[in-house]
């Protein structure tokens, strides 16, 4: 049962950080200014990182 629940509680943070990236894609389409796109690129990246470990993590629990 343990599984069962690592899998689903690794499937809802997948999803969140799925919205995660969204939502800061659309925040970079709005914005300018290099700072912001810089601050916005960064965090893309940080959250892609997480979401691929995410699914590796996925992977080994189902």
């Amino acid at each position: 049962m343990s599984d069962t629940n690592d899998y689903s509680e690794i499937n809802g943070r997948i999803a969140a950080v799925r919205e995660e990236i969204r939502i800061v894609t659309e925040q970079a389409a709005a914005e300018s200014g290099g700072a912001v796109e810089e601050r916005l690129s960064n965090r893309l990246a940080e959250l892609e990182a997480e979401l691929e470990e995410l699914q590796k993590g996925s992977k080994g629990a189902a």
